[in-house]
């Protein structure tokens, strides 16, 4: 009898929409709109297209109550074309936005991190029991009222834990840890049990591929010890664009697809949003022989080195494959080195080289170039996303071993960006700040002039760094 490498994770059924996800249900594939959701006219063209490409779910922002309003008009011009993809609406800091989201979208998302509490500011607040407990009880009011409506309207929900925007709640008790993000988001589920509200999905996201995937399995075992089994959205945040920006989502999304664990999945690019839905694609497709090749392979480690063979004509496909591949013995510590081999001539060995460099990196094994943990955009971004991105890839390619963060808004922005040594962040409309790991080092900056003094304050710090006149 064949041997059996891959199972996935049996988990329950949530309804969404048309297109329910979990159980025996197909992994679904989705990605988000970056254009602004009170442009109805922009927003389904771009609905459309993410459809189009093969997306099974559309998120759209809706950071306030004009934006959730006009999810009804989004709906209704997809629906009179005959589209019936269900919108997800995306929410923070405002939980009277959700409310009203949660009448027109079939899944409301909503962070746990800034629901209730305020922004993540970094600052220690100590709490006796009674306190925290009295905060606790807080967000059961306020949460409680929009599991009603929720159920009233057949709406499902997404609890979304960013590692960016853990409350400074959270972060007193727990530190910067994958068990505070753990209770970050099971204190918010143990109230949905308690109310026998079970159409919820998890999400536990970080733009560091070990956290996130260390996370996730241990929000895993958590829930199997309260007896729960809500499906799980996956996706490596700020994964930038480009081959990295690929390679990244392959490590974290990748490692844990190969074990199993994911229902529904986001491949977060710093570009068009439709372009996301074939990378996810292909890293759902491959799981199964992804899981194969790792039980097969395990043996071969020597050295501390890991050794893979393919043969491929694409170099895409290879090195999603090879992240994939790769991506558990990296993050897990089984392996240091990695060796690439292709069968066929048709990808230089440079290239495999490369790859293999891009995957530790992404693995937070090796470090050999500048990374940049980008954002994908949304509604909410401030500037021209892609445009800055390659200005400042451009004014910083000499670099070397430096993360740098590029930020559309400040949802996740000091929060997630605070394991970058630099961060471009967008404030107001035309206005950039820049940060020095957490700390903001110029408020307000004039766009165009952002780029140049984000290089002035690295070269500052490190004159050693400065470009060769």
């Amino acid at each position: 009898m064949p041997q059996t490498f891959y199972k996935r994770r049996l988990s329950s059924v949530v309804h969404v929409g048309n297109t329910p996800l979990g159980g025996d249900y197909p992994i679904r594939i989705q990605s988000m709109t970056t254009t602004p959701t009170d442009d109805t006219e922009a927003c389904v063209a771009q609905a459309k297209r993410i459809i189009a490409a093969g997306g099974e779910y559309v998120r759209l922002t809706t950071q306030g109550v004009r934006e959730a309003e006009n999810l009804k008009n989004i709906s209704a011009a997809l629906r009179a074309e005959g589209i019936t993809t269900p919108l997800v609406a995306d929410v923070h800091f405002n939980p009277h936005v959700a409310d009203i989201a949660a009448l027109y979208a079939e899944k409301v998302r909503i962070n746990p991190g800034n629901y209730v509490d305020t922004a993540r500011s970094f600052k220690h607040i100590d709490y006796t029991d009674e306190e925290y407990a009295a905060e606790q009880e807080r967000i059961r009011a306020r949460l409680v009222p929009f599991l009603r409506i929720c159920r009233e309207h057949h709406t499902a929900i997404r609890l979304g834990v960013n590692h960016g925007s853990l409350s400074d709640r959270i972060m007193s008790r727990y530190g910067d840890t994958p068990e505070g993000m753990i209770e970050s988001c099971m204190e918010f589920l143990r109230i949905c049990v308690a109310e026998q509200f079970t159409d919820v999905v998890i999400s536990i996201k970080a733009s560091n591929t070990l956290i996130m995937v260390r996370t996730v399995r241990l929000l895993v075992q958590q829930m199997e010890s309260e007896g729960m089994a809500f499906p799980l959205h996956l996706g490596v945040t700020e994964a930038g664009e480009g081959e990295d920006g690929r390679i990244k989502s392959a490590v974290g999304i990748g490692t844990l697809l190969g074990e199993g664990i994911g229902d529904t999945i986001r491949v977060s690019l710093s570009e068009e949003p439709e372009a996301e839905i074939p990378v996810a694609r292909a890293l759902v497709a491959y799981a199964p022989e992804s899981a194969r090749r790792r039980a097969l392979a395990a043996p071969t480690i020597t050295d501390d080195t890991l050794t893979l063979l393919y043969d491929e004509t694409s170099l895409e496909a290879l090195q999603l494959k090879a992240a994939m591949d790769a991506g558990a013995f990296l993050i897990d510590g089984l392996a240091h080195r990695l060796i690439l081999r292709n069968a066929n001539d048709t990808i230089p060995q440079a290239k495999l080289v490369e790859t293999a460099d891009a995957i530790l990196q992404a693995a937070r094994v090796k470090f050999t170039k500048t990374e940049y943990i980008s954002c994908p955009g949304c509604g909410r971004t401030l500037y021209n996303l892609q445009e800055t991105i390659a200005r400042i890839k451009e004014a910083t390619s000499h670099l070397r071993s430096l993360k740098i963060a590029i930020m559309g808004c400040i949802v996740n922005g000091p929060g997630e960006m605070a394991d970058a040594d630099y961060g471009y962040v967008g404030a107001a409309r035309g206005k950039v700040s820049l940060y020095r790991g957490k700390e903001c080092i110029e408020k307000n900056i004039p766009q165009d002039e952002a780029v140049e003094r984000l290089l002035m304050l690295i070269e500052h710090d490190h004159p050693e760094l400065r470009k060769p006149s």
